[in-house]
């Protein structure tokens, strides 16, 4: 070769060279698809996992939504330890705390300047105590994020349903978020249950939500409809098995909320970023009750719940009440412990780690989008395809044979959410090819996929169905314990019984063929005419001191609401116990509801008549009703 075709051919070399380290340099990044976080939105996803602390005057009452006549003196913790709590949650994983700063009975736990119900006027501490200091000051040496739930509704204030309360309810809000450093989320209820004949509040939503952002721009705002982040449409703990981030809120308000299974699943095509949170008591109720004790869900059921909530692209709000001394109660603090090592066990090796991962498509050819960096651990490296290339399929070499049934998987939302169907194969080496264990919609921040035990030593996921290219940035594969696999339902069979026996009773009215299954003690529930009065034949003269009602245990069911209670001595002149009461939440959590008269009442027949229900029917469901003493 002489010099001339040898310089003609370096410099043909590094003209290649240097346009293929271009071409690897150049290539733009996908552009967003649709609405995407805002970091302190991108922040918050990142928690995944916290604590609700439902405390105040309920804890003391045995009540779900205290009336807001409740004496403050009633509010006396024994042994307050705000410590205690942020050591639970922080032992078991989570990542912050949420307090009931104020729920609806308006009582604040801090001396608040715009209220006469706070712990000022309780003997707590001789009235000189408050509880989101010492909260806020614990979660800060504990490491945990700081957050406030304070429900617009208020029964005590007397401003409230006049235009002076926005106001009042902003300076309230401008104090609990000056006063006690930096808060992540702040929690807005949209529950209200004056009924057709309460108080009616305009709320200025508005003002509320620049008040949050004038004192705490980075907080996550919480509502049925954000804008931080939305109610998952139900409180039994699961988000939708499609569940979009995005969501269409011109038209809704907190209150005033899309359908809910709207709200479980988000809209495909949703205008805002509004991420999900899944919101679940460790108990039936939210405020803690000694007849509870024995009843905080099993390991199997929260372990349902994580898989359904942070597995489905969800943040999980776990509430763990604080008791009447103000602790966490053993019972609560043990279960999340084991739930706290059975997810440890769970992830503790990712079976795809430093494995080699393989894709036909890689936008532009790119190291920068390689689909090694699905596997390399960086949250913020990702592997693409090109913008015209919405189906492809990485495969993840194990290399050698393991037990698989777990994978995880995490698309980059700072670029949006994208993917709306895939599938996760696994290769049958006997049979020489690939065989299909699940099929499902969204991804989002987080999806984990659970599957019957496969041996293999290649997984490959198919993207199916993406609304632009996808753009992933984390697979795990793992192996869970069989006891931590989905079971097969099994049907049971609820026991719901009172305190007085039901060998005498007989139902008069309605006179449906099934109506004895109201008091057989078995939580299965029939349909009644609306307006339909329930009266019952006790068979001889007992005392009491209450009554419990089960609902339908279905968000979307239509349970009685509200309702009047009677007791007569011969069936024909009766006294009203309770009269245009309420079932407190039981729209949104339909559990056992016990209610207590104010004195002790004897009577031989009762009466349960329904005013108002949860969802408009013809018809109102009741499972099992009873006496207490």
């Amino acid at each position: 070769m002489n010099n001339k075709n040898v310089c003609l051919f370096s410099l043909a070399l590094l003209t290649a060279v240097f346009f293929s380290c271009k071409n690897i340099g150049s290539v733009a990044p996908p552009q967003t698809y649709g609405a995407i976080p805002s970091k302190p939105q991108l922040e918050w996803q990142k928690m995944e996992y916290y604590m609700f602390v439902h405390f105040g005057p309920n804890t003391f009452t045995d009540m779900e939504w205290g009336n807001g006549k409740e004496d403050p003196k009633i509010f006396n913790p024994s042994a307050l330890d705000c410590r205690q709590w942020a050591a639970t949650a922080k032992a078991a994983g989570m990542k912050g705390i949420i307090i009931t700063a104020k729920h609806h009975d308006g009582f604040c736990l801090w001396p608040s300047k715009y209220s006469t119900h706070t712990v000022k006027e309780s003997p707590w501490k001789n009235g000189k105590g408050d509880v989101l200091k010492e909260l806020s000051a614990a979660c800060k040496e504990y490491g945990l994020k700081f957050g406030v739930y304070l429900s617009p509704w208020d029964r005590n204030h007397p401003a409230y349903g006049t235009p002076e309360y926005n106001q009042i309810f902003a300076n309230t809000l401008s104090e609990v978020l000056s006063n006690y450093g930096d808060v992540f989320e702040v929690w807005f209820d949209g529950a209200n249950g004056e009924g057709p004949n309460g108080k009616r509040q305009e709320y200025d939503w508005d003002l509320f939500r620049s008040t949050v952002y004038k004192h705490q721009p980075n907080a996550v705002i919480f509502s049925d409809v954000g804008p931080g982040c939305r109610w998952i449409g139900n409180e039994a703990g699961f988000a939708g098995e499609t569940n979009w981030s995005r969501l269409n809120v011109k038209g809704f308000a907190p209150g005033h909320s899309p359908a809910l299974d709207t709200l479980n699943s988000g809209n495909r095509y949703g205008a805002a970023w509004v991420p999900g949170e899944t919101d679940v008591s460790v108990r039936p109720g939210w405020f803690y009750s000694k007849t509870t004790d024995e009843k905080v869900k099993s390991l199997d059921d929260l372990l349902g719940i994580y898989f359904a909530s942070v597995g489905r692209n969800s943040n999980l709000l776990l509430n763990v009440p604080a008791d009447r001394r103000g602790l966490i109660h053993k019972n609560d603090s043990l279960r999340l412990m084991e739930v706290k090592q059975a997810l440890d066990q769970s992830f503790d090796k990712n079976l795809a780690a430093d494995k080699k991962a393989a894709s036909k498509t890689v936008r532009g050819n790119s190291e920068k989008y390689a689909v090694a960096n699905l596997l390399d651990g960086d949250y913020d490296s990702y592997w693409a395809t090109d913008d015209d290339v919405l189906t492809a399929a990485v495969e993840i070499d194990l290399g050698s044979r393991v037990d698989v049934n777990t994978v995880v998987l995490q698309e980059y939302i700072p670029l949006g959410q994208r993917v709306a169907r895939f599938n996760i194969e696994v290769w049958n080496a006997n049979k020489n090819l690939w065989e299909q264990v699940t099929e499902a919609s969204t991804i989002g921040y987080k999806r984990i996929i659970r599957f019957k035990t496969r041996r293999t030593n290649k997984l490959r996921l198919n993207i199916l169905e993406s609304l632009a290219c996808p753009v992933l940035n984390n697979v795990g594969v793992y192996h869970l314990p069989e006891a931590y696999l989905p079971k097969e339902a099994k049907q049971q069979v609820v026991s719901e019984k009172g305190d007085l026996p039901v060998d005498q009773w007989k139902v008069l009215s309605p006179s449906t063929a099934n109506i004895s299954e109201i008091i057989d003690g078995k939580a299965a529930a029939i349909a009644l005419a609306f307006k339909a009065p329930i009266v019952i034949d006790l068979g001889e003269e007992s005392n009491f001191k209450g009554f419990f009602y089960v609902p339908e245990a279905k968000v979307a069911a239509a349970n009685i609401a509200r309702y009047n209670f009677m007791v007569s001595s011969d069936g024909k002149n009766w006294k009203a116990l309770k009269s245009n009461a309420m079932f407190d939440n039981i729209r949104n959590n339909p559990i056992r509801q016990n209610q207590f008269f104010e004195d002790p009442v004897k009577g031989r027949y009762i009466k349960l008549e329904p005013l108002e229900l949860a969802h408009s029917s013809d018809k109102y469901l009741i499972a099992e009703i009873g006496l207490l003493k």
